[in-house]
């Protein structure tokens, strides 16, 4: 099996109640390939500058991931995120954002990664998802991610991206930002008549809701003592959700869509204990498989006697 993800590598200076960081490994490819790469062969396509070098190389193939699509750009310099949270992590500040490389970003994918069983299309201009779309015909399941600039400038591109795929993994607000309803289920149903089976409700600390076809299903977010920064989490959410069905054999069933909702979860809760990259980077399976079986100890209750 093999999953291809086209989005943003990057570097990120980041400030929380909790530490900072002048630059650290960043952007939405790396962060999903990272998470992914516990259970799939990933290939991550996207862009760098002269300054993304074998250091930053090394965080993603020592975890197996094949970087032969990263792009070098010479001369150029990568994408650039500085910004700040606050006590409440869900509010985020930008202070400074350069595109650099990424501003001229066209998608150029090899025959493995054109040949992917599974596509995540990160949050990029939806008229270059729709372009990769193409390119992935082969691919058994694919998911985009998007954000409300596309929404406010592009909606009716991304319309036609999300027409073109299995499932949407968006933030709450987005899902209602997109459709006008005010209430997520009434939302997630108005995305899915464009096409997509499920759609995948991100709702930060609180936890993710999935709706697919008829069926709703709904995780917490996993209890944590200590969370440092939240920068990735949602990355890594999608990272362990399309990883895991990337690996599963069977049909890509209601169960695997729940289950893979869990493996999202736990990759997304390791990935705000520490800043950037340093968590998912150092994690082992068995971490995650333990996390996996604690979480779902904590959200059963059907062995529970009912009054």
């Amino acid at each position: 099996m093999s999953l291809t993800v086209v989005g943003s590598i990057a570097f990120d200076a980041v400030k929380t109640p909790f530490g900072e960081r002048e630059r650290m490994l960043g952007g939405a490819a790396v962060h999903f390939s990272l998470a992914a790469s516990f259970f799939t062969d990933v290939r991550p396509v996207g862009p760098v500058g002269d300054d993304f070098g074998d250091e930053e190389f090394a965080v993603l193939e020592r975890r197996g991931v094949h970087t032969e699509d990263v792009e070098r750009v010479p001369g150029g310099q990568s994408f650039f995120w500085r910004g700040r949270y606050e006590y409440d992590l869900n509010v985020a500040h930008t202070e400074d954002t350069q595109l650099g490389v990424f501003g001229d970003f066209e998608p150029k994918l090899s025959t493995a990664a054109q040949e992917a069983d599974t596509l995540f299309l990160a949050n990029i201009q939806p008229d270059l998802q729709r372009q990769v779309r193409a390119q992935c015909g082969s691919a058994r399941f694919s998911a985009l991610d998007s954000m409300n600039l596309w929404i406010d400038t592009a909606k009716e591109s991304l319309l036609a991206a999300i027409a073109e795929v299995d499932c949407v993994i968006v933030n709450d607000a987005e899902v209602r930002q997109l459709t006008g309803e005010s209430n997520l289920a009434r939302a997630a149903r108005a995305v899915m008549a464009h096409g997509p089976r499920a759609v995948v409700a991100k709702q930060g600390e609180y936890g993710a809701a999935l709706f697919a076809g008829d069926s709703f299903f709904a995780l917490p977010g996993y209890p944590l003592e200590d969370v440092r920064d939240p920068t990735g989490a949602g990355d890594s959410f999608a990272g362990g959700f399309l990883g895991y069905l990337d690996s599963h054999e069977g049909e890509l069933d209601e169960a695997a869509l729940r289950r893979a909702m869990g493996y999202g979860t736990v990759l997304a809760s390791f990935n705000v204990e520490a800043f950037g990259t340093e968590r998912v980077a150092s994690l082992s399976r068995d971490e995650i498989d333990t996390r996996f079986h604690d979480l779902h100890a904590m959200t059963q209750f059907e062995s529970l006697p009912i009054p």
